[in-house]
């Protein structure tokens, strides 16, 4: 962890004064050291923190200082590369030989100098008394030297200082500007296509804060009940999905009687389009066993389960982790309708071939699709991923596509747009199975505009408000 502070500065005349402890400020730092040293994703983390801090402190940790903690922690992981960039340039020595909490906290301080409206000399002076807390008064000079040559420019200022021109490295400087790996901006820009305005929408969006979307679990609860119970001050209906309700104010939806519940999950709206299409895809013949192949933690299975007990289908679901299918058990916890779950590995199923007529196969990827939630996923992930991933996700379609009843249909989705985890693999796989074919999925999420030339579809967050989702739907013909 961090060193302790120093009991005492050496004398000089002024009397030593304390530090003082700001909750908020601490709670970030926490989570962006925990973030670092663990590996921890800050959706997961931050929770946690937040609850402790309203029991540390009864009644004085209010909502506003919730939600600025969520921002602090948010909008430095997302605009992280920006801002070692800038630190880069206000320092005398390689970022790599600045300790890591020590460039949390200048982190920190950067977004809030550069990120939001707090009054630079508020930012400067708030996060020196952070480092003075967790670093130690010696390093905490450092921090309020480096933070005072940041505030000679704006945000503008120092992105024309440090971002390479376009005209001499066009990825290079939309990585800078839009805290993106240079490897990611190219392959979004790979699988988007466009000018270079379709890309900056693109990298803008990923690192605006996300609309929080509920889905209403069909037979236990409905949009319009959603609507009622949260009044209009606090929710809106979703843009494309007929079970999906849009939060328009912060806070904990765990803390919504529908949700703590199981009535309604937190699910964005992306994913409620995919196993809405499965669902609503044209099948002849039976239709009474549905199959989610990668179940976990369970929404896709919550949303696909209720609606198959409306026609009288069962549902399986899956899930190869024994602690992500107890996550899914608890989903599907109160599901109208037959429903089993199991822990099996999906590439080598207990099930018989062809004994489905519905499968989704939410196949494991690199995540690129969902960096407005997940920002720090961005700066874990490495060009190399792409080749773990690429047997698995293979390997699990063509278990889907034996999973299914000649005329049934399977739905291949992923929370990525790299085109190596989406069309590569969907092609690669008909191309050597020979006995199924896709289907036109555009058709089955009515209303969704600019989906592409199909028969696949890719949602966009600057298109559709959505995570990236990949969907293919694929038809068994023999």
């Amino acid at each position: 962890m961090t060193d302790q502070p120093s009991r005492r500065p050496r004398k000089t005349g002024k009397p030593y004064r304390r530090p003082k402890k700001d909750p908020v400020r601490i709670l970030a730092f926490e989570a962006l050291r925990a973030v670092d040293e663990r590996d921890a994703y800050a959706n997961l983390v931050l929770p946690a923190l937040l609850r402790k801090a309203r029991e540390d402190h009864p009644g004085t940790f209010e909502a506003r200082d919730a939600a600025l903690a969520t921002e602090l922690v948010y909008g430095t992981l997302r605009r992280q590369g920006t801002y070692d960039a800038i630190i880069a340039a206000c320092v005398d020595r390689p970022l790599r030989e600045v300790d890591p909490p020590v460039l949390d906290v200048l982190s920190l301080g950067a977004h809030q100098l550069l990120g939001t409206r707090i009054p630079s000399h508020a930012a400067v002076s708030a996060t020196v008394e952070l480092a003075r807390v967790v670093l130690g008064d010696g390093r905490a000079k450092f921090v309020n030297a480096v933070l005072r040559r940041i505030t000679a420019d704006d945000l503008d200022g120092w992105l024309e200082r440090v971002a390479p021109p376009y005209d001499e490295d066009p990825e290079d400087h939309l990585a800078v500007v839009h805290s993106h790996p240079r490897w990611v901006v190219s392959a979004l820009w790979d699988s988007l296509g466009g000018p270079r305005a379709g890309i900056e929408d693109l990298l803008e969006a990923d690192n605006e804060r996300p609309e929080v979307t509920l889905v209403a679990r069909p037979g236990r609860a409905t949009a319009g009940s959603l609507l009622d119970g949260l009044g209009p001050d606090r929710a809106l209906p979703g843009r494309w999905s007929p079970y999906a309700v849009r939060l328009t104010e912060g806070g904990e939806p765990g803390a919504i009687d529908a949700v703590r519940e199981g009535d309604a999950g937190v699910q964005d709206e992306g994913s409620q389009l995919v196993a809405l299409a499965l669902a609503d895809a044209p099948l002849e013949g039976s239709d009474s066993r549905w199959l989610d192949a990668c179940a976990g933690p369970g929404g896709k299975a919550a949303l696909l389960a209720g609606l198959a007990a409306q026609r009288g289908a069962s549902l399986l679901a899956s899930e190869k982790q024994p602690h992500r299918a107890g996550l899914v058990a608890k989903a599907l916890d109160g599901t109208p309708g037959p429903y089993q779950v199991i822990a099996a590995d999906g590439t080598r199923p207990p099930w018989r071939a062809g004994a489905f007529d519905r499968v989704l196969v939410d196949v494991p990827c690199t995540g690129l699709g969902a960096l407005r939630r997940r920002p720090e996923a961005r700066w874990r992930r490495r060009p190399g991923d792409l080749d773990g991933f690429a047997p698995l996700q293979r390997a699990l379609l063509r278990t889907a596509l034996e999973s299914v009843r000649v005329g049934g249909v399977v739905a291949y989705a992923t929370c990525s747009p790299h085109l190596a985890e989406t069309r590569a693999v969907v092609d690669d796989v008909l191309k050597r199975d020979g006995r199924a074919e896709l289907i036109d999925a555009r058709p089955l999420m009515p209303g969704v505009p600019a989906l592409g030339e199909g028969p696949d579809v890719q949602l966009w967050p600057h298109l559709h408000g959505t995570d990236a989702m990949y969907l293919a739907l694929v038809r068994r013909t023999g």
